[in-house]
């Protein structure tokens, strides 16, 4: 008789991504966003043109078609925008600048709404109320409004806009944070937890943080693209980042003038850009949601 052969254990990583690539919408998603990441990555060896390089700029090349071949014989494969530059470039360099803004301040959101949140659960209590309160409050104003504001006060720049983008995120995390740490508070382990004499930044971070990150992780990728929506937004109505800047907003904004007078690609090109990336982080997202949450998984 031969032998049974034992069955091979698969790593949850192996599993997620089996799980994963079964939707073939996520994979070209997934595909879309690590393509534009690597774009952004190594945009100085991909594109052209420098558009932070005020010298490579010709004005008398502003403004012109795609397919453009300028006065130095650089081919324009999307035009220019109205300062000369490369339209492709510098979409590739607003992909870049966009993606800084939204990582950035999606992490710094994450951290501050994952420790306020899940500190709030463990102490409970009239401190638990007045976090939880301010929380509410906050999450009854529009986040476009709270940045708005903020980014109007601090004044334009990347860490300026990148606070006001955290400042408008944030509770979000918190309220995730602070549900899912609650229910893991009332947990059987971190009762025994509870019940040694062990300091409480040691149970937060040992026990009831890590088992609350699976829908923080799922907040995380929307609050991502809303990040990189919310920078567009503010940027494009002149308090997100300077003119010198090529984000997609910015880009936006400065041919959002011209669009009437036929030279549509400085505005539309842009924005086709800033649809495909937020589009493609929330399809991503979607899915890690649907399979982090054992009710949506099929």
């Amino acid at each position: 008789m031969s032998e049974a052969r034992p069955l091979q254990s698969v790593s949850p990583l192996a599993a997620f991504w089996r799980d994963f690539r079964r939707n073939r919408v996520a994979v070209v998603a997934l595909a879309v966003v690590v393509a534009i990441i690597l774009l952004a990555v190594f945009a100085p060896f991909v594109v052209p043109q420098d558009p932070y390089d005020l010298k490579s700029l010709v004005l008398r090349d502003a403004r012109r078609p795609p397919g453009y071949v300028g006065r130095d014989g650089m081919l324009h494969l999307l035009g220019t925008d109205s300062q000369g530059r490369d339209l492709l470039s510098a979409i590739v360099y607003g992909l870049r600048i966009s993606l800084e803004m939204g990582l950035m301040a999606g992490a710094i959101a994450f951290a501050i709404g994952a420790v306020v949140g899940c500190s709030a659960a463990y102490l409970g209590g009239r401190i638990e109320a007045l976090i939880m309160r301010i929380v509410d409050v906050q999450l009854s104003f529009p986040a476009i409004l709270l940045a708005f504001v903020v980014a109007a006060i601090l004044g334009q720049g990347k860490g300026q806009l990148i606070l006001a983008l955290v400042f408008a995120q944030y509770a979000y995390f918190v309220r995730t944070a602070h549900g899912a740490a609650a229910a893991e508070r009332q947990k059987d382990y971190v009762q025994a937890a509870l019940s040694v004499p062990m300091g409480g930044w040691f149970v937060i971070t040992r026990h009831i943080l890590p088992n609350s990150l699976p829908p923080l992780i799922v907040v995380a990728t929307v609050q991502v693209a809303s990040a990189v929506s919310l920078e567009a937004t503010l940027s494009f109505l002149g308090v997100g980042l300077p003119a010198t800047e090529p984000s997609l907003g910015m880009l936006i904004a400065n041919g959002f003038q011209y669009l009437m007078s036929g030279r549509y690609w400085i505005a539309i090109y842009p924005g086709v850009a800033l649809i495909v990336l937020i589009m493609a982080i929330n399809l991503t997202g979607d899915q890690i949601r649907d399979q982090l949450n054992p009710r949506l998984r099929k």
